[in-house]
């Protein structure tokens, strides 16, 4: 019998393989036997999506109880590795990764973005070093990819060495404190990408953007994860008002 330890195990692997893990974001366990369907390796939600899917907004206005019950819920419709988008950890990142690893994950998302720029570096070390202590408490070797904003809170055009350099210093402190991942949304230019692989200490992770390199230039270029973000949620819902429309919907298509 595989056993939750033995899901978190198979997570971290998936980071160390000759491609980049490739997470099509969920949000439901509808969505999650859909993309486990499809041959998906591991299972991620996005925060977002689960937000919008349950008539919030992002940025922790879900409550965290009916978070970790749809994460209950999609743990439970599939035997893949899942990781949850715990954004920023709510008001105690201890206790909230242990329970959403009561809830059947075996990995989170901990970001150090705020509404108003990025939580100090030596806080969000402190705070990732809760949900790390937490987490080895509970026996669950829990995946924890830091999350970093670094890039998403500046235009593209604004993203050079000097914030690269940022996105290190973070990273090498998150990983002190026990984070096992570093996840850079926003991030799309090559030359910066392949820079923060070389000098990293933790496996890398992307999110699907505009200007994005290819699957196959990321994985050549060490990229460790590459996750979809919104991205799925949005395309679905695109193609459910597509055939809606289709049917009729509207007083053009009443009889």
């Amino acid at each position: 019998m595989t056993t939750q330890a033995d899901k978190a195990q198979r997570l971290h692997a998936l980071h160390r393989g000759d491609r980049p893990l490739v997470l099509f974001n969920i949000w439901d366990p509808g969505s999650a036997k859909a993309v486990a369907g499809a041959g998906a390796a591991a299972l991620a939600t996005g925060s977002w999506s689960v937000s919008a899917a349950n008539g919030y907004g992002d940025g922790e206005r879900i409550p965290l109880e009916l978070a970790i019950g749809n994460l209950s819920r999609i743990a439970t419709a599939t035997d893949l590795p899942v990781t949850i988008d715990l954004e920023r950890g709510y008001e105690d990142p201890a206790d909230t990764v242990r329970r959403a690893i009561a809830g059947g994950a075996v990995g989170c998302n901990l970001e150090d973005g705020l509404a108003d720029g990025l939580r100090p570096t030596d806080e969000q070390a402190a705070r990732l070093a809760q949900a790390r202590e937490a987490a080895d408490a509970t026996g669950v070797p829990l995946f924890i990819n830091a999350r970093t904003d670094v890039f998403l809170q500046s235009p593209p055009d604004a993203h050079d060495e000097a914030l690269l350099e940022q996105a290190l210093e973070r990273g090498r402190t998150y990983a002190a404190a026990g984070a096992n991942g570093l996840f850079v949304p926003g991030l799309a230019d090559d030359a910066l990408i392949a820079a923060l692989v070389r000098a990293s200490p933790l496996p890398v992770n992307v999110m699907v953007v505009p200007g994005l390199p290819s699957l196959p230039r990321l994985a050549a270029l060490g990229v460790a994860r590459v996750s979809h973000g919104p991205g799925p949620y949005l395309a679905a819902m695109r193609a459910l008002a597509q055939a809606a429309e289709a049917a009729g919907q509207g007083p053009a298509g009443q009889a």
